[in-house]
């Protein structure tokens, strides 16, 4: 299988932010199975002409994200990122609650604010 990654250097978006979000979207959607060995940073980077920080930088938000698990001298592999992904969100959102709780706000008004955050990332 050969990783298909493509950075636009005329794009707004930041070259790290660009092969973060590729690789995130190909592991999840199931085109970069689990257990799939990632190329090295180094090797990456002059892959892509990139400089080894920005891989480094994608990588290193990639693992705290749960997509991909570094496995020390074995290399980098995509991890079974659902249940990390889905862990992440229920945390963020149990924190967003218990804020919004404290805060004072109804449930209602914390479920609408949470519906509105929602709808404009997903509708972008």
């Amino acid at each position: 299988m050969t990783l298909k990654i493509a950075v636009d250097p005329d794009s707004g978006t930041a070259p790290y932010e660009q092969l973060r979000t590729q690789i995130s979207e190909l592991a999840r959607s199931g085109a970069l199975p689990v257990g799939y060995k990632l190329p090295t940073v180094r090797g990456f980077a002059e892959e892509l002409g990139l400089a080894a920080n920005t891989v480094a930088k994608a990588y290193r938000a990639l693992e705290a994200d749960g997509v991909i698990e570094t496995r020390g001298r074995n290399g980098t592999f995509v991890a079974a990122a659902g249940d990390a992904a889905e862990r992440h969100a229920a945390t963020a959102a149990r924190e967003y609650a218990e804020q919004a709780r404290r805060l004072g706000m109804s449930r209602a008004r914390a479920l609408e604010l949470a519906r509105d955050a929602v709808r404009a990332v997903y509708e972008d």
